[in-house]
């Protein structure tokens, strides 16, 4: 009889109870891989990342940075417009964006009728304040007469100020670098400090200057835009200005009708503006000018 064929091969059928030794240890692995943590160190040579929680803490947001505060004022003035050089110099200023003074002489704004149009674009431009510089610029020129006799000068003022309805009491002495405010009171020439006071006593306030842009004959500066520059920082890192860090600087607006010139007035202008130290202002803004 031929023996069962399930018979025959049952002692070669693994059963459940003997599995062959490569098959547990196949399972064996196959469970090691599956419980086992993957490694998070990076193969040889390469850089870990490291990831970390976010911040929770709350941001605060940062508003505009706070302008820098300006350390020194420079007061940039005109005298003796309107003229041939007004012009010019305006529209460099306007250019520029910058507040200055003018010290303006009444006949001259009667003078011609270009003149009375230079006057009324500077009345009706925000960059300019208007100052008064007499009314005949001292009889023309006449300083030593014009000062000798107060009330002339009295009435020579006022009838600027009257002609032209300004609405300050701030002058400039023709020909004298007078000062006369709550705080200062200096005097060029001493023969015309009684005018001086009494002009004061009339409620006119004088302004002089600090530093003078000087010019020759033919109405040609003197001095570049560079030495103006080393002037400005002398009268500064030397404490010689009237009030310490305050500078009053004067020109003459008639100069500026020659190119060269008009364009040192510019990078002058410029070469103040790129110092961060430096805010411009009009001279009614200056300290101690009133009780």
């Amino acid at each position: 009889m031929d023996p069962d064929p399930d018979e025959a091969c049952s002692e070669h059928r693994p059963t459940k109870a003997s599995k062959p030794t490569w098959l547990k240890a196949a399972c064996f692995i196959l469970i090691l891989i599956a419980v086992r943590p993957f490694s998070t160190a990076p193969p040889t040579g390469a850089t870990a990342l490291r990831f970390e929680p976010p911040d929770t803490k709350p941001v605060k947001e940062k508003g505009p940075a706070s302008p820098k505060k300006k350390k020194k004022t420079i007061y940039l003035t005109f005298d003796d417009g309107p003229n041939k050089g007004t012009q010019k110099m305006m529209d460099i200023v306007k250019a520029e964006a910058i507040p200055v003074t003018l010290f303006i002489i009444g006949e001259h704004v009667y003078g011609s009728r270009e003149q009375a149009a230079v006057f009324d674009s500077i009345m009706t431009c925000r960059y300019f304040e208007i100052a008064n510089h007499s009314y005949t610029h001292a009889r023309h020129n006449q300083f030593a007469k014009f000062y000798l006799v107060p009330d002339s000068v009295i009435a020579d003022f006022t009838r600027c100020a009257d002609s032209l309805q300004l609405n300050n009491q701030i002058v400039r002495t023709p020909g004298r670098n007078i000062w006369r405010t709550a705080t200062i009171s200096r005097t060029d020439i001493k023969s015309s400090a009684t005018a001086a006071d009494s002009l004061y006593a009339a409620g006119f306030i004088q302004l002089g200057w600090d530093l003078e842009w000087h010019f020759d004959d033919q109405l040609r500066l003197k001095t570049d835009s560079d030495g103006m520059m080393r002037d400005v920082d002398s009268l500064f890192a030397n404490a010689l200005t009237k009030t310490p860090n305050h500078l009053v600087i004067l020109a003459h607006d008639q100069v500026y009708q020659d190119p060269a010139d008009s364009a040192e007035l510019h990078q002058f202008i410029l070469k103040l503006k790129a110092r961060d130290e430096y805010l411009f202002e009009v001279v009614s803004r200056y300290p101690g000018l009133k009780n």
